[in-house]
């Protein structure tokens, strides 16, 4: 064989091994060799190169990419985990770890902290260590009753997020998206929702997790929206919601009349709060999270290596 078939040879033993979970005996069998020569060949590959085996320790954080996402994007901060891209709910939990770790370590800590919710805040929130900070005012930033069974599930995490800090709680009673403007309007007109919302205006720290555009979004499993309004609007350019507010690639918002019906604090204030951190991860959500962090919507992300290197190609490509 020559140089190149061997390349290409030991490159397609790695990959039915590494990549397509084969076992030795089954490569040997599709290729006809022995077993013993299967893991020759897989030697080779590793001597060449061909196969690089990397050991991640799971708190493990990529300095490099935090300071060249800084950097590119304008930041205040950044933080990139090493997480296996392989297994969308440990990716999740271990970003949500991350950001459990770095709302406590924070400085200065929060004092008024406005929240959203989601799948990823409830881990981060479950994260948390009792005494994370003392005295932390917690506000929900968006409507969070549901349709679904678990209609407390929003209020819950916001008030285990004050509870772990010795704070306090203000919940915004009220669904994230009605059927009619004119009830959200009404609803706005509430005394007890304007002082929440104007509380939410004024936290110093926002935390937030953007939602994907796919089936499994958390306002279709919570009752809001369908699938097919979910197709709907990725065709009309979404890419995905920012506390529960649709938006495109650049960061505008894609339905105007289903932000009509939406309920919680403008995109606006998110751009200008002095602490603004997105916790995001998964391929399926590369698409809102390079539309949040290049439209200003956060100045400090929470993300997993892939997201990050996906994040600063992209930005490259464009600059070309």
């Amino acid at each position: 064989m020559t140089s190149h078939e061997d390349e290409y040879l030991l490159y397609q033993v790695a990959s039915l091994y590494y990549e397509q979970n084969r076992t030795q005996e089954q490569i040997g069998a599709e290729l006809h060799f022995t077993r013993w020569k299967v893991g020759r060949l897989l030697s080779e590959a590793r001597d060449a190169g061909i196969v690089r085996i990397e050991v991640v320790h799971p708190k493990a954080r990529m300095r490099d990419l935090e300071e060249r996402l800084r950097d590119v994007f304008g930041l205040r901060d950044a933080v990139v985990v090493a997480a296996d891209q392989s297994d969308d709910e440990r990716l999740r939990a271990r970003v949500a770890e991350a950001g459990a770790e770095y709302l406590a370590r924070l400085q200065p800590a929060p004092r008024q902290l406005g929240v959203s919710w989601g799948r990823t805040l409830d881990l981060l929130a479950a994260r948390l260590q009792h005494g994370w900070a003392d005295g932390v005012h917690v506000v929900q930033i968006n409507g969070g009753l549901s349709r679904s069974r678990t209609p407390t599930s929003a209020q819950d995490m916001a008030g285990r997020i004050a509870h772990l800090a010795r704070g306090t709680l203000s919940v915004l009673p009220v669904p994230s998206i009605v059927e009619k403007e004119a009830t959200r309007r009404l609803l706005e007109e509430d005394s007890a929702v304007v002082d929440v919302l104007t509380q939410a205006a004024s936290a110093d720290t926002v935390l937030f997790s953007p939602g994907g555009i796919g089936a499994d979004s958390v306002l279709v499993g919570s009752g809001y929206l369908t699938a097919d309004d979910l197709a709907g609007l990725a065709a009309a350019g979404a890419v995905g919601d920012v506390a529960g507010r649709f938006i495109d690639a650049r960061g505008a918002i894609v339905d105007p009349s289903l932000d009509d019906r939406t309920l919680g604090l403008p995109l606006d204030h998110l751009r200008s709060a002095a602490v603004s951190v997105a916790v995001v991860s998964g391929t399926a959500k590369h698409a809102v999270c390079a539309a949040v962090v290049s439209s200003g919507l956060c100045n400090t992300l929470v993300t997993d290596h892939h997201t990050a290197t996906r994040l600063l190609d992209t930005a490259a490509a464009d600059r070309r």
